[in-house]
């Protein structure tokens, strides 16, 4: 038996065509048949992962051996791996927290999964190929399933809300796909090592007005100011699962092909100011206005966008230590504000004003899922010794190491109005009067499973944090060795893994 990279594109593409048809044999398996990929691919993570790191070069699988560029690379490095492997297991969690999440029909469960699935395959798909163009087909992948998926309900907020996603996320790829025209015309071919390799030849205001088509359209799907209109709606109207699967795989997606456009493809002056100067002003404007949020799960999905205002200012630096700071963000952010939507959530479960004040004293009606709740909050401000402090601390010295003080300042600042309303939400859950009105539902199995693991994540990268910093190193070598990869792919393709 080969392992490759296709699985990951393959196995749950081929599910979600499928699972209508496993429903035809036995309902059930419309629920458990995603499990079971998703089961697979992590396993196949750890053995790819392990294969890259033990041999220190990536896997790179031609697609019916056609070579670039006529063909299309997967390329499976440290860096992209590391993304995979992260958007996979965490896509696992969501199926056991989704697993009889709410007790729906058949009709709805069987889209819901169809959907998941390909939100899946697009997501992992613009990670791992090589091709700049396939990752455009990838993004319209992960952007159908998301707009559907935040008009799940079909109500007329959650209508709304799909309706704008639609709306810019179709901006973006109109300008991503400008953005490739332009720039086939100039290089003549579409896969990312040849175009990194020939783009000294592209004219310098071209290359500026590439670029530009790129950031803009990519932004979007970053959620980088003053692009990210549809985030906070698509968070709060979409279903729970949906939240946590928005901030642990879809964003990250849209942040890698940002950083990969500007790291490997293009070489303009001033692109990295463009992330911090971006990445603050991201940051600054949705920490406030979480702040100011009374709905919980707004609340969560401004200060989600912060974050991925943190993740740019971080690569925008662009030394190794805050690429690698970048990465263990990443990572913390899919772990941390996975645990907090998937907490938070059953607190709001059937609430449809998902007002923070009716959190009031639910500390001590359902005392671990305001434990999770906390966990996830502290983690996510910085404080020690859970994960999110290493990832902070890292990019902060990363800062300082660059005489960026005035940046330092603002960090800390903003994570100081971070605090603040986290606490705030904190404090209700255990200190507040209990609101009489307000009925949750008791979190399933499977979501108390999930919420587990990913608090023990926390908790265990908290005071072992070496578990993952050599990934991270390696990812973030990966990353910056922009010549390792033209090589790699253009002239060695590392072996597929048998069994």
């Amino acid at each position: 038996m080969v392992i490759s990279p296709v699985h990951y594109i393959a196995l749950p593409l081929l599910a979600a065509f499928l699972i209508p048809l496993f429903s035809k044999i036995n309902r059930e398996l419309v629920r458990i048949v995603p499990g079971l990929v998703l089961a697979y691919l992590s396993a196949v993570s750890v053995i790819l992962m392990n294969r890259v790191i033990q041999t220190g070069q990536p896997i790179i699988e031609t697609i019916a051996g056609w070579r670039a560029p006529w063909g299309i690379d997967l390329v499976f490095s440290p860096f992209t791996g590391f993304l995979a492997s992260i958007m996979t297991f965490m896509a696992l969690l969501i199926w056991l927290y989704s697993y009889r999440f709410k007790k729906v029909d058949h009709e709805p469960a069987l889209k819901y999964y169809i959907l998941f699935m390909m939100l899946v395959t697009g997501s992992t798909g613009i990670v791992i190929t090589g091709d700049i163009f396939n990752m455009f087909v990838f993004m319209e992948i992960t952007a159908i399933a998301s707009f559907s998926l935040t008009s799940f309900y079909r109500d007329r907020d959650g209508a709304e809300a799909g309706f704008k996603y639609l709306l810019i996320g179709s901006l973006a790829s109109t300008f991503v796909l400008l953005g490739i025209l332009l720039l086939y015309s100039q290089v003549g071919t579409l896969n990312m090592a040849q175009i990194a390799e020939r783009m000294h030849d592209v004219p310098s205001g071209m290359k500026i007005t590439i670029l530009i088509l790129f950031a803009t359209g990519l932004g979007i799907e970053a959620e980088m100011f003053p692009l990210n209109g549809w985030a906070p709606d698509a968070y709060s109207q979409s279903p729970s699962p949906v939240g946590s699967a928005f901030a642990a795989i879809v964003v990250k997606a849209g942040v890698y092909s940002l950083i990969r456009v500007i790291f490997t493809l293009f070489d303009v002056h001033g692109a990295y100011e463009f992330l911090i100067i971006m990445g603050i002003i991201t940051l600054v404007i949705s920490e406030f206005t979480a702040m100011k949020q009374t709905n919980l799960k707004r609340m969560l999905a401004y200060s989600s966008i912060g974050q991925m205002g943190f993740v740019l200012i971080a690569f925008g630096i662009g030394t190794k230590e805050a690429v690698f700071g970048a990465l263990f963000l990443m990572f913390n952010h899919a772990v941390i504000k996975s645990l907090l939507f998937m907490s938070g959530s059953y607190f709001v479960y059937n609430n449809t004003s998902k007002e923070i004040t009716d959190l009031s004293g639910m500390g001590k009606k359902f005392p671990l899922l305001a434990f999770f709740f906390a966990i996830g909050a502290f983690a996510i401000v910085g404080l020690p010794p859970f994960a999110g402090f290493w990832s902070k601390l890292y990019i902060l010295i990363a800062a300082a190491d660059n005489s960026l003080l005035g940046l330092v300042a603002i960090i800390l600042m903003v994570s100081i109005i971070e605090i603040v309303y986290y606490f705030r939400v904190v404090a209700k859950l255990y200190f507040g009067k209990p609101v009489e009105e307000s009925i949750t539902h008791k979190p399933t199995i499977g979501g108390y499973i999930s919420m587990s693991i990913l608090a023990a994540v926390i908790v265990i990268v908290g005071f072992y944090p070496d578990i993952v910093t050599g990934f991270l190193h390696n990812a973030a070598d990966a990353l910056l060795d922009k010549s390792g990869y033209i090589n790699n792919v253009l002239h060695g393709a590392g072996e597929l893994v048998k069994l």
